[in-house]
């Protein structure tokens, strides 16, 4: 799908949709329960729903009703034997946090994904469950990979290069036999684990841990209980309409986010208000405005990694050099962020200066072009909001592969529509 965009000023209020990143982990722990939970408000998304696939393959019972909230009956860990290998789409998150799941049931369960998926890495966690009792082989730690479990405890170490792998090990290990031991090295995104144990401290799950994350123990046979939750609000999604409103010159609240939340990316408000930006906070909610110009700054992004392609974006319409360093880990995303951030903004203009972990961007007039997706939802949306903002009302930008921004915002086009955007599709 190909996506023409135009210049517009974002004015208006929206709301935040659910957090994917607490939907994926709300659906494991449902799944993993014995009795009925209920997920209120969850992210309806090609990834969540691969997730709930996963989930229902698996042997839960899944009533999804209007998608205002899922009825989920769990397996209390006792999965059926799949009949097929699981497929998992683009959802990076699902495989790592199902394959760790999976890894309990006694018997060989195949999972696989798209071209997309194909390329990242398994191999981390795969080790990493291998120390603790579970058989598995691979394509050089890729999908299609199949593993054998059960699963019993034990000692094992594990690289953070990705701090999903982590968090697989934590949701599973609760129902090993045995205690686990879990020693973490190079660990980024610290905090998606902070989502991760708020959701084990919830369901009383018992685990000591380092204060830097670096060593866990989980004590075995534990069980987790149904729950019913709200979603809050997913701020990886929300930085995009805020971001729009500092590069367009207009101004957006968004309703439905909690400051409180571990997410990492609800620090790029902060990130937006240090480049100029008017940010104001409230209990619920949120509202950008545009300062009379945004100003580079220089960040350490390794928290908040998704927020690279759209941070990349406000960086091109402020004035200076704004350095991104110390985010790796956004080479092993949907796609390598880095590289291809720097290729489409250089296509509409603006000078980019690629490092080993990450990028500066020189702030310059934006030109409309002919860019890249890349078939990565995040660096789809980030030049959607680069299309809003370009210089010359005469000139269009065109986003081949946009069809991806389903992956964790299907309400994007909906959403800024209602702010003022335009586009079509092509």
């Amino acid at each position: 799908m190909k996506l023409s965009v135009s210049k517009n000023v974002m004015e208006g209020e929206i709301l935040a949709p659910g957090s994917k990143s607490h939907t994926i982990r709300a659906l494991a722990i449902a799944c993993l329960a014995k009795g009925n939970s209920i997920i209120k408000n969850p992210l309806v998304s090609s990834d969540t729903i691969s997730s709930l696939t996963a989930a229902s393959t698996l042997g839960a019972w899944i009533k999804r009703g209007d998608d205002t909230a899922w009825k989920i009956s769990g397996t209390g860990g006792h999965f059926i034997e799949p009949a097929n290998t699981i497929n998992m789409g683009n959802s990076g998150t699902g495989t790592r946090l199902f394959t760790a799941l999976a890894a309990l049931a006694p018997w060989k369960i195949g999972f696989d994904g798209d071209d997309s998926l194909r390329t990242r890495p398994m191999g981390p966690l795969l080790d990493a469950l291998k120390k603790l009792g579970v058989a598995s082989s691979s394509s050089g730690g890729f999908c299609p990979f199949i593993i054998r479990g059960p699963l019993k405890g034990g000692e094992t170490a594990v690289v953070g290069k990705s701090s999903q792998y982590l968090s697989a090990l934590l949701l599973a290990a609760p129902l090993a036999p045995e205690k686990t031991i879990i020693h973490v090295s190079g660990l980024n995104e610290i905090p998606y684990v902070d989502i991760t144990l708020d959701w084990l401290r919830r369901e009383g799950i018992e685990f000591t841990c380092t204060e830097d994350y670096s060593f866990f123990e989980i004590p075995g046979g534990q069980t987790y209980r149904p729950f019913s939750a709200r979603i809050p609000g997913d701020f990886s999604s929300a930085c995009f309409p805020a971001a729009a409103a500092a590069v367009t010159g207009g101004s957006v609240t968004i309703r439905n986010l909690d400051f409180k939340d571990a997410q990492g990316d609800r620090k790029v408000f902060d990130y937006l208000a240090q480049m100029g930006a008017k940010v104001t906070k409230t209990a619920d909610s949120v509202t950008v405005k545009a300062g009379k110009k945004l100003h580079a700054v220089e960040l350490d992004l390794n928290s908040t990694p998704d927020a690279l392609p759209i941070m990349a974006v406000a960086a091109a319409c402020a004035e200076g050099t704004s350095v991104f360093r110390n985010v790796a880990q956004a080479r092993i995303k949907e796609t390598d962020r880095i590289h291809c951030m720097k290729l489409e903004l250089e296509k509409m203009g603006i000078q980019v200066k690629e490092f080993e972990d990450g990028l500066s961007v020189t702030g310059g007039v934006l030109h409309g072009a002919s860019v890249d997706g890349h078939m990565d939802h995040r660096i789809a949306m980030a030049l959607a909001v680069a299309g809003f903002a370009v210089a010359d009302s005469s000139e269009t930008t065109v986003i081949d592969g946009a069809e991806s921004i389903s992956v964790s915002y299907p309400g994007f086009f909906e959403d800024f529509a209602s702010l003022g955007a335009t586009f079509y599709e092509m």
